[in-house]
């Protein structure tokens, strides 16, 4: 099996690389900005590190939005942090940034608070739904993030999982062959190369 993580220059993409290498070590992993080796892979893997502004220009740059689009219809597709956020409509980031429209909705600010922002650390993972990359993964488990900004969906039947920072906000979206996340499974040890094993076997 062919996994293709998007690699268009932005974020620490070689750790993703790695954990999915761990969990699928039979499986063919890597990375590419090839629109051709996207298309022809069986699985792929959206990740994003960094400015939303800086990564949709990155995604225009490398000709990678419409085989994003693509894959994201057509195929086992996990997102994660920035890749998760890139699905949606627009963000607030960037003085504002039109992103790929795959799922409706925004991105926002975390409101001011006096919780510390970027909201960075390990954090509970409430399962809002029942969904294959849960498989044996309990519900609050830990997972780690980096981010200062998160979804706010338009349609609340995609929710799969959510954390509370000073305030309840979508963590994990799941819509037919699309499961995306806000933190880093990467990141996160045991669950998170749980939740890869979950993705690697995912039958949609």
């Amino acid at each position: 099996m062919a996994i293709a993580i998007v690699d268009y220059g932005m974020g620490n993409v070689r750790s993703v690389q790695k954990a999915i290498e761990h969990v699928a070590p039979n499986d063919q992993v890597f990375l590419t900005d090839d629109a051709k080796l996207i298309n022809e892979a069986d699985r792929v893997v959206f990740p994003g590190q960094g400015a939303m502004g800086a990564c949709m220009q990155a995604l225009n740059e490398h000709g990678l939005v419409g085989v994003i689009k693509q894959a994201a219809h057509e195929k086992p597709f996990l997102g994660i942090c920035l890749g998760l956020q890139l699905l949606f409509d627009h963000s607030e980031e960037n003085g504002g940034t039109e992103g790929l429209s795959i799922l409706s909705g925004n991105v926002v600010h975390f409101p001011k608070s006096e919780l510390k922002i970027p909201h960075m650390g390990w954090n509970t993972v409430k399962q809002v739904s029942d969904h294959p990359l849960w498989h044996n993964i309990e519900d609050n488990a830990r997972f780690y993030s980096v981010h200062s900004y998160y979804v706010k969906e338009s349609d609340s039947s995609v929710v799969s999982g959510s954390t509370n920072y000073g305030i309840d906000f979508t963590c994990a979206i799941a819509k037919d062959n699309i499961f995306a996340v806000q933190f880093h499974p990467e990141k996160s040890q045991h669950d998170g190369l749980q939740l890869l094993t979950n993705f690697v076997n995912w039958k949609t």
